[in-house]
């Protein structure tokens, strides 16, 4: 009986390892080893207590868009990402708002001067 229990034990080992696998070859698991744990629009700033709240934003809004080199993507915090597919929506309806349409794009880039700041 314990022969059995233990071979049991090591497919469930197995499976944890290929579901692990698996889960990392997602854009999500991708986009977070790839990228600073940074809301690209707010610079709200992510640790493993709150990580769960940052999201990957399309930046095309093509979910099935998602070259290696993470160019679709951008971290966005879940209140930055809802504004951005509330904006969208908006634009595609036709309602600009007041401010002027490209005018109320996000144009602030956290990551812009990074290089220098390395130094």
């Amino acid at each position: 009986m314990a022969k059995l229990d233990n071979e049991k034990l090591n497919q469930v080992v197995a499976d944890s390892r290929r579901a692990r696998e698996e889960g990392d070859r997602g854009y999500r698991e991708k986009a977070l080893k790839m990228y600073p744990h940074i809301c690209g629009r707010c610079c709200r700033e992510f640790d493993r207590t709150n990580l769960q709240e940052l999201t990957v934003h399309h930046r095309n809004h093509d979910h099935d868009y998602n070259p290696a080199d993470g160019s679709n993507w951008e971290l966005l915090c879940i209140y930055c990402h809802d504004n951005e597919h509330q904006r969208q929506l908006e634009a595609h309806q036709g309602n600009t708002g007041t401010g002027g349409g490209a005018r109320d794009a996000a144009t602030f880039s956290p990551f812009a001067d990074l290089k220098s700041k390395l130094k």
